[in-house]
């Protein structure tokens, strides 16, 4: 196969240094007279200047030359050249050509074979780049989209292979996805990053291969492959995982050095090759003067950067040192003006503030520096320094999108370098600290209409632990949540935040109450362990909490519901009637070993379902019989909304600034119409999956979502036929018509993917990848009675 492709290697003196049987075929000379010779005695005749330009600091090059047979006969070959740096970092050339009269090498006009396996390749691919092979791999023919992408046209490539086209390890990992593709029948997908000849930026390809078949013998034809250029929405899917580490990584702590440092390590290498983080010296002080005026040079103080290489060799300055930056200078700039900058930066015309300094001039010329963006590092009105971000080793320069990034990270930085400066401000913060850990806003969800109330208790007793949640589930479903935790101050106010975090972690792989209350009992033990690790005089009994847990379905108008210590909820029916629901009590958080038991009731549409804290009850000043007498007193009123509800409660309970913290959340129930929930059995069957698809259709047809319905057929199809081939019978499909278009496929297999995104979680083929790409979210979730959900959700 390899000798249906001419492979020649030349040094940089145009040498031949290598030969293969290819060459030997296509001029008749063996590689042992060739090897050491020079190439140009195989030309026929000087090329002209237009065609040859100098190709010293070119990356690659092809054309046609006119060569001279070993027999005298003059040949004109297609040749594409790549010059290549080798791992010690010598340079050549390697020049490749088709071999005439072989498969694959048919001349520059396409056969009757290749308009059929054109035809062929093109009738089975989406509109997006395309290329079809044939059974040795070759390039036949190719669409316009992959030409531009190839940088090179059809003519060019045709008889040759990938790697011999773009002869990276790239190519190489495709080929082989190419080849089994070829040999199973088995579609392949790939997703790679590659940058075309010619161009700085690297693209994001998703690509689809498979074989390609006569519909009328079955014979092999060849190999198809469709790409599509996905480069916006990957570096999107980078910069939002960036943002998210950036929300876990930056600010663990109250240290400044260690803030800074954060900041830098989150942005390189994914935005950045080099950062650095420079602090006003007045922050030293806890200063908070505006930067002096025009015309000032700036002393800032380097607390922290970061690099791609080993030791930060970039850094003109030591950790800890000081530097006058002058007017003019990119920090200055950002600082003065208070907006972020992005400058380009070139050798041959370095600015003037640079041109003056030996040291950065030589950085900037030993480590090809060419991009910088400066962002200023400014909190609650006050500047305290700016960050850096530079690129030297990746090719491509910064964009505006990259800008906005950068200003997002600065801006979460500087937020954590503030609080660590006014740490001695701590209760001042505390307030604001435990009230932005709450929900700012309840979120949008068809199964209950809810209200809620938060009370700092007094300012003796300090900011408390006490919280509430909404948090929308799969299926139509929603979880309400009240916690408490004991004591008061940030220490309580940061253990929330963490409870709420992992209570909205756990939610999210729908764990049921009592499952979920175990895993956050765990939770709790090892924080109090921490903390008495800390030494701190914590004990184990000083990090406590208690919780309350439900789940409600709007589909069955079931609720199942446990709690943690935490008082019993109370339910207020349509008909007035008020009760406290009958849950077993369980044990505080934290204390370990004991189990949680969850209950289910069935709620009537139109039920108020109520969860608060104990500070509700003000058990310090009475007793908690009184209280509870005096809240279903207070919730048997009548009401004209369930936010005037929360008020007449807090009225009736607390005449006076409460205690302890209170947290009280209402919501009244609604149930889903049947008419909007399908439900099918399918049987064990793949001769099925194509009868539930009408059904599918015949439905969303009913329902008005003729729009969605080929979505929704692709997603039936792959979860339905999964379930059939890899799970357990009984198989069921569930759709339910929400805010939106609900899939749900059960089965009786308790092996379920976990919850991550699908491009690196492959089930089975390409299925939950389809299902990934074409949904709003997507998910899995334990059934009731055993077996598992996977459900999907679409914007309708």
């Amino acid at each position: 196969m390899e000798a249906l492709t001419a492979r020649v290697t030349l040094d940089e003196h145009a040498t031949v240094t290598g030969w293969n049987d290819g060459a030997e075929r296509l001029l008749g000379y063996p590689a042992e007279e060739m090897v050491g010779r020079p190439a140009a005695g195989l030309l026929a005749e000087e090329p002209a200047g237009r065609d040859l330009p100098p190709l010293a600091a070119l990356p690659g090059w092809h054309g046609t030359l006119a060569l001279r047979h070993r027999a005298g006969r003059r040949l004109t070959a297609r040749v594409l050249a790549h010059h290549r740096t080798a791992r010690d970092g010598s340079r050549d050339w390697l020049l490749v050509s088709a071999v005439p009269g072989s498969q694959g090498s048919q001349g520059s006009r396409p056969g009757p074979e290749d308009e059929a396996l054109m035809w062929r390749g093109l009738m089975q691919s989406p509109s997006c780049a395309t290329s079809v092979y044939d059974t040795d791999l070759r390039y036949r023919r190719s669409s316009r989209a992959a030409q531009r992408a190839l940088g090179l046209s059809e003519e060019e490539v045709r008889g040759l292979r990938m790697t011999d086209v773009v002869p990276t390890p790239v190519s190489e990992a495709v080929e082989r996805r190419m080849r089994l593709a070829l040999e199973t029948g088995e579609p392949q997908y790939v997703e790679n990053h590659a940058r075309a000849p010619g161009e700085a930026r690297e693209h994001a390809w998703s690509v689809h291969l498979y074989r390609v078949e006569d519909p009328d013998d079955g014979r092999v034809l060849g190999v198809a492959a469709t790409g599509h250029d996905v480069t916006d929405q990957y570096w999107a899917r980078k910069r939002l995982q960036l943002i998210a580490a950036a929300s876990s990584r930056i600010g663990s702590t109250l240290d400044v050095t260690r803030t800074a440092q954060e900041l830098a390590d989150v942005a390189v290498p994914d935005l950045a090759d080099f950062v650095s983080v420079d602090l006003l010296t007045s922050f030293e002080e806890s200063q908070e003067e505006a930067v002096a005026g025009d015309g000032v040079s700036l002393a800032l103080r380097r607390v922290a950067h970061q690099s791609v290489l080993p030791g930060v060799p970039e850094a003109v300055l030591a950790l800890g040192e000081v530097d006058e930056y002058p007017e003019g200078s990119p920090p200055v700039e950002s600082l003065r003006s208070g907006s972020a900058l992005l400058r380009q930066v070139s050798l041959s015309a370095l600015p003037a503030w640079v041109a003056g300094d030996e040291l950065r001039t030589a950085r900037i010329r030993d480590f090809g520096f060419h991009s910088v963006m400066a962002v200023p590092l400014s909190a609650r009105g006050t500047t305290l320094g700016v960050a850096i971000f530079a690129r030297h080793r990746r090719p491509e320069p910064f964009e505006q999108d990259d800008l906005v990034l950068a200003e997002e990270l600065a801006a979460r930085a500087a937020v954590c370098i503030d609080n660590a400066r006014r740490y001695t401000r701590a209760r001042g913060t505390a307030v604001t600290l435990q009230r932005s850990l709450l929900p700012q806003r309840l979120p949008e969800q068809s199964a209950v209409e809810v209200a809620s109330r938060y009370l700092p208790a007094g300012a003796r007793a300090g900011v408390g632990g006490d919280w509430f949640d909404v948090i929308p589930l799969s299926g139509a479903r929603v979880a309400l949540v009240v916690g408490d935790v004991v004591g008061h101050g940030i220490h309580a106010s940061a253990t929330m935040g963490r409870l709420r975090t992992a209570v909205r972690t756990l939610a999210d792989i729908d764990l049921p109450p009592d499952e979920l209350l175990t895993h956050l009992d765990d939770l709790v033990g090892r924080l109090a362990t921490e903390a008495e690790a800390a030494g701190h005089g914590a004990t184990t009994g000083d990090v406590g909490a208690t919780c309350l847990y439900a789940v409600y379905d709007p589909v069955s108008r079931r609720c199942a519901l446990a709690r943690a210590g935490h008082p019993p909820p109370a339910l207020v029916r349509p008909d007035g009637a008020v009760e406290l629901l009958d849950l077993p009590a369980g044990p505080p958080l934290g204390l370990g070993g004991l189990p949680f038991e969850a209950v289910e009731f069935e709620l009537p549409e139109g039920s108020v379902l109520a969860l608060y804290t104990d500070g509700l009850l003000d058990t310090r000043t009475r007793r908690a019989e009184d209280g509870v007498s005096r809240l279903c007193r207070s919730l048997a009123e009548p009401a004209g909304s369930l936010d005037a509800l929360c008020d007449t409660v807090l009225g009736g309970m607390l005449p006076h600034r409460p205690a302890d913290d209170v947290a009280l959340l209402v919501a009244r129930t609604r149930g889903l119409d049947a008419s909007r929930v399908a439900i099918w059995d399918v049987r064990p069957d793949p001769a099925a999956v194509a009868e539930t698809r009408k059904n599918v259709i015949a439905r969303l047809e009913a329902w008005g979502l003729t729009d969605a319905a080929f979505v929704t057929e692709l997603i039936v199809s792959e979860l339905v036929t999964n379930a059939i081939r890899h799970a357990e019978p009984p198989v069921q499909l569930r759709l339910i018509h929400d805010r939106a278009l609900i899939c749900e496929v059960s089965d009786a297999s308790s092996t379920a993917p976990h919850m991550r995104r699908a491009r690196t979680y492959d089930e089975g083929g390409r299925g939950l990848l389809l299902v990934a790409q074409l949904t709003e979210r997507w998910g899995t979730r334990p059934g009731t009675k055993g077996g598992k959900t996977i459900w999907a959700e679409q914007s309708v």
